[in-house]
């Protein structure tokens, strides 16, 4: 039976390959996408993918996820990472495991980024490890029972 999986991208992710570079790395969010979406095939994976900068609708997201058949979530919640409790409660809520992902090492960075408040509420964090934090966390889900 295929995996239905979830990819929520949070705040400024849509800058990926201009923003911050140096960081972030060249990849778009459509390029990052794309090699999602390309993982999905191989492992047939039912994947869906979505982008953000709104709190509500990550967590509107979130709650939905939780009723309709999703087997795991992705999250890279990004700046709300840092502080968004209504995000982690929404996380803690739910039944569906979700691992939060990050492109750069947070605890390598500003003072600020190394807080994770929604870090706890989720299965696992992968954190610096560019997009391949997205892939690692594909595999894992799709390994679940």
């Amino acid at each position: 039976m295929r995996k239905k999986i979830v990819v929520i991208h949070g705040p400024n992710l849509n800058s990926l390959g201009t923003r911050e570079t140096e960081i972030y790395g060249n990849i778009s969010l459509s390029e990052l996408n794309a090699i999602l979406l390309s993982e999905s095939i191989v492992k047939e994976i039912e994947l869906a993918i979505f982008q953000s900068n709104s709190e509500g609708e990550i967590i509107d997201l979130l709650h939905k996820c939780d009723g309709d058949g999703t087997d795991g979530i992705v999250i890279n919640p990004a700046a709300y990472t840092h502080y968004s409790i209504a995000i982690m409660d929404a996380i803690k809520s739910m039944r569906t495991p979700v691992i939060e992902v990050h492109i750069s090492n947070i605890y390598s960075r500003e003072p600020f980024r190394s807080k994770s408040v929604t870090a706890g509420a989720c299965i696992g964090q992968i954190t610096g490890f560019g997009y391949y934090s997205y892939l690692l966390a594909l595999n894992f889900l799709v390994k679940q029972n």
